[in-house]
């Protein structure tokens, strides 16, 4: 592909726009940096000659390419999409991120920033070992990359720039979009008014290593339990004295501590205590709820609202409430036999452009867990990046072109018109 050097250039160019979101706001986008990216990325778009462009004041931008078709193709092409997300995570370092490139890794140790004395080392990532002899990016070590989800918007941008510039790049309707706030709940992507996303599927690249396809996601909730105690001074505390505090360690302790992140994998889902704050009056415990089976998560739902009733019997002079909510769901759920061709595209994709697949139940979520349960279907493949939400997140060029081949292969496969000019780009 000959636009391999734009494609970095376009990653160090929108990494250097601050995007962190942020959680805890009420408004979208959660900071302004995000609608910083959406307004440059909106500004290139009209440059390169597309002008059906959308921008929200929720910092969503959704763009329209025309298709592209033969001279009498009579066929039928449906419009299908392509997403990335406008936010990088808040993991409390540098929201200033300062990418470099290590040319032709050597195997060895990375120093990522030699001031400060950080570095990847290869025997704490060995997947490294896989890109010896490649161009890598990475960042000064005192942030994380942000190739999650900055290399999506590159790769989606740049092959964009190339069906606009290459005539024999055939095409149907292609719909893209920018979203803020995935990094917080996925904001963005239940926000967007899909009228101006009319396509029959779509795919996010967001997460990870070359090869990498998910289509199963976690089902995921969140609960938020509040107590209020009674305060007494200690003296006079005995019979009166209710302390939230132990109320809070008494709901803790009914959670089985295996059943946490730290101890579960793969398909495995788990409870996470992800917040506890307490004072002599009131508590509240935060609760993340995970499970890639629709059942047993509505089970973990139920577990929940009984061990409350249970919590509110044995402190009764406590005031307890609780809320779940929905946060998103199984992206598998919502495929079937008539709309996993869009699954299939991805696969047909790799074996053109000879890529081993690595099919992952995803421990999280992207923003086509929103999208799907929605009505469109909306699987997810590679960036190319590994470590993400990480000082020592990094990201191989080679990897990073693929998966802009990749858009433009699924395009071109989803047309109908087989080409292998687009292997060769």
């Amino acid at each position: 592909m000959k636009s391999k050097t734009k494609l970095v250039e376009r990653f160090f160019r929108y990494a250097a726009v601050e995007s962190q979101s942020k959680a805890g706001v009420s408004q979208i986008p959660s900071t302004p940096g995000q609608m910083a990216l959406a307004k440059l990325l909106q500004q290139e778009l009209k440059e390169m000659g597309i002008r059906d462009t959308k921008l929200t004041e929720e910092a969503i931008l959704i763009a329209k390419i025309e298709a592209n078709l033969p001279d009498g193709f009579s066929g039928s092409v449906p419009a299908i999409g392509f997403l990335a997300h406008l936010d990088t995570v808040d993991v409390h370092m540098n929201p200033n991120i300062k990418p470099q490139i290590v040319e032709k890794y050597d195997g060895q140790d990375i120093l990522l920033n030699k001031g400060q004395d950080i570095w990847i080392r290869r025997a704490e990532h060995p997947e490294l070992l896989s890109y010896i002899g490649q161009d890598i990016i990475v960042s000064d070590g005192t942030s994380v990359l942000g190739a999650d989800d900055k290399a999506a918007i590159a790769s989606i941008m740049t092959a964009v720039e190339r069906m606009k510039d290459d005539p024999s790049l055939y095409h149907g309707d292609i719909f893209i979009a920018f979203v803020p706030d995935e990094e917080i709940g996925l904001l963005g992507a239940k926000a967007m008014d899909l009228k101006d996303f009319p396509v029959e599927f779509a795919y996010t690249l967001d997460c990870c290593e070359i090869g990498e396809v998910v289509y199963e996601t976690f089902n995921a909730g969140s609960a938020v339990i509040k107590i209020k105690g009674v305060t007494a001074h200690p003296m006079s505390a005995k019979g009166v004295l209710v302390n939230p505090s132990l109320v809070a360690n008494d709901i803790i302790n009914h959670f089985d501590k295996k059943d946490t992140p730290e101890h579960t994998d793969g398909k495995m889902g788990y409870f996470l205590i992800s917040g506890i704050t307490a004072n002599p009056n009131t508590a509240v415990v935060n609760i993340n709820i995970r499970d890639h089976d629709k059942n047993l998560y509505e089970a973990r739902k139920t577990y929940i609202a009984d061990l409350m009733k249970l919590i509110a019997a044995r402190h009764p002079k406590a005031e307890i409430s609780f809320e779940i909510k929905d946060r998103y769901s199984n992206i598998a759920d919502s495929l079937t036999e008539e709309n996993k061709q869009c699954i299939d595209y991805i696969y047909q994709a790799m074996e053109r452009l000879g890529i081993p697949p690595k099919t992952l139940a995803m421990r999280g979520g992207t923003d086509g867990s929103a999208l799907s349960a929605r009505g469109i279907p909306t699987p997810n493949f590679f960036t190319g990046a590994h470590n993400f939400h990480s000082n020592c997140e990094f990201l191989p060029v080679d990897s990073f072109e693929q998966s802009c081949r990749m858009i433009l292969t699924i395009a071109q496969l989803v047309s109908g018109i087989d080409k292998q000019a687009t292997n060769q780009r």
